[in-house]
């Protein structure tokens, strides 16, 4: 197979849903939370879809048309059927980026029919992607064993409970608030049922990456093998409840590590912090590669000479190194800190 059909369409959903009652199967979707690229396959056949304003309706679309001009006589261009095989992360373009769940426009439809808000709408050049991604009706998810091709990604639990499955470790199991998962590069994994309103946080490098169908291989796995590794990363299932509370960087607050720094390496770190006290820190800036923050209880204030302001549940910051910053936190003010490298210095 050496050829694709290219498809361009205005209604990519729609056309995604023709081409497979067509019977073919969904190989790779770009990106996850606003597809605008899909492969798809049936037999010999390969078609390309795209979102495209100049497209047209699949509405009149069938096989025989698909076949024709795959074999160079029919209604449609073909291209080469190949698919890049690395990551390319993009030079990292940071910006102070502030998101306020009260000023969003709401949750657009990504992959396998899951809302998705993007807490970084300029993805800082690409290089990181902060999704807050809900599924609004419980029950079973219509997603599909897949992987996806990345540098780091993780998903994160706000609220609710999700049901998933991941390569070689083990059964499926449910994650519910404060739970977290590091998925490392290639894991097939699949997202099997939720609760009604579920609210999950994933961070990913880089922004778009290609997610892939996994037609081979079915979960669970018969062997479990949870140290396996994965492009120099282990899977971490981190378990809120069963998590220790020990000293964060700053006084008078505490944080439970999810343990990503240790399975990637020290590439990047996740934990989830509160206060215990009325607390101010010192104005301190980093001096990472990235650092975000998602307020899940309470109220964080922030002031530095680029920012003041007062961060709420569902708020986020995304703060570049060197920005400074002090935070202001009352008793019980929650968030979850994301940052790369896994550790940063304190003041």
């Amino acid at each position: 197979m050496t050829n694709r059909v290219l498809l361009p369409v205005v209604d990519f959903d729609g056309g995604l849903e023709h081409l497979r009652s067509l019977g073919l199967r969904i190989d790779r979707i770009s990106p996850a939370d606003d597809p605008r690229e899909a492969d798809l396959s049936r037999a010999d056949l390969a078609v390309r879809l795209e979102r495209s304003e100049r497209g047209a309706s699949v509405a009149g679309v069938d096989v025989t048309a698909l076949e024709r001009s795959a074999a160079g006589d029919g209604p449609f261009d073909v291209i080469d059927a190949g698919v890049s095989v690395g990551v390319d992360v993009p030079a990292s373009v940071p910006s102070l980026t502030i998101s306020r769940l009260a000023d969003s426009v709401g949750f657009g439809t990504g992959r396998a029919g899951m809302g998705y808000r993007d807490l970084i709408p300029d993805r800082w050049g690409g290089r990181f992607i902060a999704s807050h991604i809900r599924i609004a009706d419980g029950g079973p998810v219509p997603d599909y064993v897949h992987y996806h091709r990345i540098r780091f990604q993780m998903i994160y639990v706000h609220s609710g409970w999700v049901q998933v499955v991941y390569e070689d470790q083990g059964e499926p199991f449910v994650m519910e608030a404060g739970d977290c998962v590091l998925q490392p590069p290639e894991i097939r994994h699949q997202v099997l049922e939720s609760s009604a309103g579920l609210e999950v946080v994933e961070i990913g490098c880089p922004a778009e990456h290609d997610t892939f169908a996994e037609h081979e291989i079915d979960l669970p796995t018969p062997i479990i093998d949870a140290a396996r590794d994965f492009g120099g990363q282990r899977f971490v299932l981190h378990v809120a409840a069963a998590a220790a509370w020990m000293p964060w960087r700053h006084r008078g607050f505490e944080c439970r590590d999810s343990g990503i720094t240790a399975a990637t390496g020290g590439l990047a770190g996740a934990r989830t912090v509160r206060a215990v006290e009325p607390v101010s820190t010192p104005s301190h800036a980093h001096d990472g590669e990235f650092a975000f923050v998602f307020v899940r209880g309470g109220s964080l204030d922030l002031d530095g000479p680029e920012l003041s302001a007062t961060l709420l549940p569902g708020d986020s910051v995304a703060i570049p190194s060197g920005v400074e910053l002090a935070m202001t936190a009352a008793v019980g003010t929650r968030f979850l800190e994301v940052t790369l490298p896994g550790v940063l210095p304190a003041a």
